[in-house]
């Protein structure tokens, strides 16, 4: 392993990390691609875009060469959002079958350095869970990861339960990741009485990537998937998506006497769900997470390209825990949980 002098010589998994392919950015990436077209009248923002693509598409010894300044060990890839879930269902499933071929290829090369999370085409689930378990049982992927949700459809909707049903079965998680929100939901939640481009930033960045995603593993819990999944585990980032902060007061408003379920909500909550970092470097938010749910539960990712290794590495270093959480948090869960 090559990292700076600077660097502990823990071990690094980093669980939240982005690829795309050329196919990819001929489709659903267009949205990429819009953004360095319209940023040409800003040469640096342009620029800055066309890095992001090119650091995006790069899933070999230039990404590894990243990894090694920054003291990241293993980085298992995922493509970047949206993925394949707003594609009707013969598309998406072209698509997914070839990004994750791809991604196989780049596995393949790079053993010990990265490790796989399939895109499946949510929106024909039979399909998704076949895909899911060729990935998993034929190239060793280590779960999926689904970009919110399908066409304005969430997981509790039992139409997408057999992709549940056969990750547990497989024994992987599902890493919900977030994605832009529908049109409807942009237009009566979050535009307002103030610029377009402040409302894209607080329907995605700022705020409503984190809001809807922490309401997509509300929405799992309540309905009920968890008790007919038990043993099904969830992945959620950037330190929990607000759900621990808000775990209290959900105990306290959604009893089970209320809910039918079989359990509290912050049971599921820090039974079924593992929390990764993904670019939120920041002590007080990671206290919270770490009081709620413990080191057990927290996995260590830096959102790359889309934030720094070495920012996130820094972090890790200076995180106020023990040696031994430190090495749970770095790596010692992600083996477990992925099977590596």
């Amino acid at each position: 392993m090559s990292m700076e002098s600077n660097k502990s010589s823990i071990r690094t998994i980093a669980l939240e990390e982005h690829f795309v392919t050329a196919a990819f950015m001929e489709g659903p990436g267009w949205i990429i691609k819009d953004q360095a077209q319209a940023a040409r009248a800003h040469p640096q923002v342009a620029a800055g875009i066309t890095k992001l693509i090119e650091m995006l598409s790069d899933i070999g010894e230039g990404r590894i060469t990243h990894m090694d300044a920054a003291g990241i060990d293993m980085q298992i890839l995922s493509l970047t959002s949206p993925g394949v879930e707003q594609l009707d269902a013969m598309e998406a499933e072209t698509l997914a079958r070839e990004v994750n071929d791809w991604l196989a290829d780049a596995v393949r090369r790079y053993p010990d350095r990265f490790a796989g999370f399939a895109a499946l085409p949510t929106s024909s689930p039979s399909k998704a869970a076949d895909e899911l378990e060729r990935m998993v049982r034929t190239h060793g992927f280590k779960g999926a990861l689904i970009n919110g949700h399908t066409q304005g459809r969430y997981l509790d909707d039992e139409f997408f339960w057999p992709i549940l049903e056969r990750a547990e079965a497989l024994q992987v998680p599902l890493y919900l990741h977030p994605t832009l929100p529908s049109q409807s939901v942009m237009k009566e939640v979050y535009t307002g009485n103030y610029s377009p481009e402040i409302a894209g930033v607080f329907a995605t960045a700022a705020w409503g990537w984190h809001i809807d995603t922490a309401n997509h593993v509300l929405r799992l819990i309540l309905s009920g998937a968890l008790d007919q999944y038990p043993k099904l585990q969830i992945i959620v980032g950037h330190l929990g998506e607000t759900l621990p902060f808000m775990l209290p007061r959900l105990n306290r408003s959604l009893p089970p006497e209320m809910t039918k379920l079989k359990k509290s909500v912050g049971a599921y909550l820090r039974e079924n769900v593992y929390y990764t970092v993904s670019g939120f470097n920041w002590t007080p938010a990671f206290l919270d997470l770490f009081l709620q749910v413990g080191a057990e539960k927290i996995m260590f990712s830096t959102d790359y390209p889309y934030s720094s290794m070495h920012e996130a590495r820094a972090f890790l270093d200076q995180l106020p825990v023990s040696p031994a959480d430190r090495a749970r948090i770095a790596h010692r869960n992600a083996e477990q949980l992925l099977r590596i």
